[in-house]
């Protein structure tokens, strides 16, 4: 979808998120729908909102064509297609990632913790660490945006008037 009204995206940009989220919520993933409604829908809309706010609604129209960054767009696609050959076959129950650590976590996970919903397993148990990391990222965000956008606008000073010689006006408390 193109839209040159850039509230417009930023709100589409929002629902998008907000159905990914509810998407993963569906899919049992509470931690990843979590994370993607508390940083897709929300700081990141706060942050483009903020933005919209010092810059104009409307995208201005293009005077002509940006040829190299569309070669440049081009060329990077083209790349990552090539490199998807490379890929082992979807679904293929001999791949790597099917034959490491996978099948652990599949067979012991209820054993090791007593937690059905393997994925909130794994990530509260084998990788807490990373969950942690994650943890921390989020509130870092969080806090740059209060900092950002809690700061109140300071009345400018007024400065002592002058006088038609240059000198500063006495205070009246000096007269």
């Amino acid at each position: 979808m193109r839209s040159r009204d850039l509230f417009t995206a930023v709100m589409l940009f929002a629902i998008y998120s907000l159905l990914s989220a509810a998407l993963f919520a569906v899919l049992d993933a509470g931690d990843v729908a979590l994370t993607e409604a508390a940083v897709g829908a929300g700081i990141s809309t706060i942050l483009m909102l903020a933005v919209l706010a010092l810059v104009p609604r409307k995208e201005a129209e293009a005077p002509r064509p940006n040829w190299p960054a569309l070669t440049v767009v081009i060329l990077t696609g083209a790349v990552l297609i090539y490199a998807t050959l490379d890929f082992p076959e979807f679904g293929n129950p001999d791949n790597p990632v099917q034959t490491h650590v996978g099948p652990y976590y599949v067979q012991e996970t209820y054993n090791d913790m007593g937690i059905p919903n393997m994925v909130a397993a794994v990530l509260a148990s084998y990788r807490s660490i990373d969950t942690m990391g994650e943890g921390f990222v989020i509130l870092t965000a969080g806090l740059a945006v209060y900092a950002l956008l809690g700061t109140r606008r300071r009345k400018p000073r007024i400065a002592p008037k002058k006088s038609r010689s240059g000198s500063l006006e006495k205070k009246a408390a000096d007269r």
